[in-house]
């Protein structure tokens, strides 16, 4: 049934039959999975601030709305830009007011897509529901509150809470100095109420969340100082050493940049360990929780290690983490380093817990897992899709282990494209995998991989494509998307 209620104005939901009446989303991830409804419509946040040339007048980040039905005339297009109302924001990742977190709340339902700004710091609040179509501006929260009742900036995750409040993590204060703390909207009114954590207890860094109550438990990643990534990764800041691993490491070791993951109490809202994932976890990144709710398993994938650990509690309640997939680097000529590592930069988990899927960024390489056994991941499904090894690019590969390289360039539709995958969401049934690309000369495109769910297996779907280089007002980059109706790394369920 998903979210198929009629709704009102002020978010709720205005059903009143109570013996089928139940709030958004689905009641388990396996009822997604099984029951869904194919995907019509995506939203994906476009990103405009570093596109614009020094002559021109900066541009708006802006939602676009893609048509994704087959059945459709308008189908691959872009068919809606809501455009933000200021420049210069850096919209990233979006969460939703209610998800299925909220499904044994009748009166709550899912309307309002909540849109952070990485740069300004403020929040964007988007009706979805009134025209799917042509979503509208609801809401602006502007940076002055979030300052006031935080102290925080760099505004990253939002994730939906049972309670019917918005959490939206911060990397940092407002000097730029790192912080990883997290703040609350109230799921009415959208006013900040405060911040999360209890005072005293911010992390280190942050940048990803998600939360397991049946566990007692939250988990948060690490990236860097907002005063640091804004400036940019230059090894030549690290002297002479140009090893991948030693120059951020010594990032790391100035306090810029983070390798841990932090656990917290979700009741007590305190930190109550830091998981630190060594010189192979350098950046963790993205972090998800296997679906089932029962499950004390989650995954994390570190950018720069390149590599991706399971995290488990064991037997006396503390938690563990080990590396289950590892993905060396390349030797290479004429790049900024004699190592490209693959950079991963996304990491989503099927709804039926059976598949890890992982963009490798330099790479140009989007890989499926098969994670049946927890401990021990298979490969069993990769498909290159740009990246910085593609013929006629200039970087040479030298290792001899590697000798597919370099790879063909990207071409759909018999127009090559630029850039490389970076981030993904999956279709319900796990049969579709909706990719975004980046590069920051010509703007981005978001393609379509299908995927066998049988045996394992990815295929580039060649009638499917949307160049956001060629947008009415100028290249754009578009990166994460959501579903009208949630998806799997929106929605977080609850065990009854």
């Amino acid at each position: 049934m998903g979210d198929n209620v009629n709704i009102l104005g002020n978010g709720f939901s205005d059903k009143k039959d109570d013996t089928c009446c139940h709030g958004p989303g689905y009641k388990s991830p396996m009822a997604a999975y099984k029951n869904g409804p194919r995907e019509k419509l995506l939203y994906t946040v476009c990103v405009r601030s570093n596109l614009q040339k020094e002559t021109e007048q900066e541009k708006p980040d802006y939602l676009a709305t893609v048509d994704v039905d087959p059945d459709s005339p308008t189908y691959s297009q872009v068919i809606h830009r809501l455009l933000m109302p200021h420049a210069g924001d850096e919209l990233h990742h979006t969460g939703w007011n209610a998800c299925s977190s909220c499904y044994d709340d009748a009166a709550c339902c899912r309307r309002y897509l909540i849109l952070p700004g990485l740069a300004s710091d403020r929040i964007y609040v988007v009706d979805t529901a009134t025209d799917p179509r042509a979503p509208a501006l609801h809401k602006v929260v502007e940076a002055a509150e979030v300052h006031e009742k935080t102290g925080l900036s760099a505004l990253h995750t939002s994730h939906c809470l049972a309670s019917g409040e918005v959490m939206i993590s911060g990397l940092g204060d407002v000097d730029g100095n790192a912080k990883g703390g997290f703040l609350l909207l109230n799921g009415s009114d959208f006013t900040v109420t405060g911040s999360w954590q209890k005072d005293g207890h911010a992390a280190p860094f942050g940048y990803d969340f998600w939360y397991q109550p049946y566990h007692n438990v939250m988990m948060s990643t690490e990236f860097g100082a907002p005063k640091a990534f804004w400036k940019g990764f230059n090894p030549a800041d690290v002297g002479n050493d140009v090893s991948v691993n030693r120059s951020i490491q010594t990032y790391v070791s100035t306090g810029l940049y983070g390798q841990c993951v932090n656990v917290w109490d979700w009741k007590h809202h305190t930190i109550v360990q830091r998981v630190d994932l060594g010189k192979d976890g350098l950046l963790p990144l993205e972090i998800r929780f296997l679906h089932d709710p029962l499950a004390a398993e989650a995954f994390v994938g570190c950018a720069l290690g390149s590599a991706i650990f399971r995290l488990f509690r064991k037997e006396d309640g503390k938690w563990d983490a080990e590396k289950v997939i590892s993905i060396p680097a390349k030797k290479v000529d004429n790049w900024m380093l004699p190592d490209m590592p693959a950079l991963t930069t996304d990491l989503l988990l099927s709804l039926d817990d059976r598949f890890l899927y992982v963009t490798c960024w330099l790479f140009g390489e989007l890989r499926q897992y098969d994670i049946t056994d927890r401990q021990h991941p298979k490969l069993v499904g990769q498909v290159s899709i740009g990246g910085a090894l593609c013929e006629g690019d200039g970087v040479v590969v030298t290792s001899k282990e590697d000798a597919g390289d370099p790879r063909p360039p990207l071409t759909v539709k018999g127009k090559r494209l630029h850039g490389a995958c970076q981030m993904m969401q999956l279709s319900l049934d796990g049969r579709r995998l909706y990719v975004t690309g980046l590069t920051a000369e010509r703007g981005s495109w978001l393609l379509r991989v299908d995927v066998d769910t049988e045996k394992g297996g990815l295929t580039l779907n060649d009638q499917f494509s949307v160049d956001f280089g060629t947008e009415p007002d100028g290249p754009a980059l578009a990166h994460e998307m959501r579903y009208p109706g949630g998806d799997c790394t929106s929605d977080i369920w609850l065990a009854n």
